[in-house]
């Protein structure tokens, strides 16, 4: 394959991903439980962040920066870095704000293991969970990809 069929794969594959995180964001992130008699609630980041902005707001406006915006940010910024319509000198800034998007995995991860040590009740991760990383995982190596190429 051409260099050039490559491109046009990764664009693809970049602009996918304008889809993939949405659908993340309405998946089941979690699923929590507090007495394993009872059914477990299935958390996803948007209901999550509902229950956050009634709680706390400053920790409800990072989660928002760091899970809906930083990721679209980052696809978009991309896309038009690929398309020629930004200028690739954007790349650096491009992958800070994709890997401030990792952060907001990381605090999933902190909140599964904070309830699992805590005893109280049941906590499982659910398969949003690993679309959502999945999303961030393929921007951050496409980015990764993509200033490669402006090198060589």
């Amino acid at each position: 394959m051409t260099d050039r069929g490559w491109t046009v794969h990764l664009r693809w594959l970049n602009l996918a991903l304008l889809v993939l995180y949405p659908m993340s964001w309405f998946a089941p992130l979690l699923r929590a439980g507090l007495l394993p008699l009872f059914g477990m609630s299935e958390i996803s980041l948007l209901s999550g962040l509902q229950s956050l902005w009634k709680s706390d707001v400053m920790l409800a406006l990072l989660v928002t920066l760091f899970a809906l915006f930083a990721p679209l940010i980052k696809t978009l910024g991309l896309a038009l870095v690929q398309f020629h319509l930004l200028d690739r000198r954007s790349l650096p800034v491009l992958e800070i704000i994709g890997k401030l998007a990792m952060a907001d995995i990381f605090l999933i991860a902190l909140y599964i293991t904070l309830a699992k040590g805590m005893g109280v009740g049941r906590v499982e991760t659910a398969w949003g969970l690993y679309l959502f990383t999945a999303c961030i995982l393929t921007s951050i190596f496409l980015g990764l990809i993509e200033k490669r190429c402006a090198h060589g």
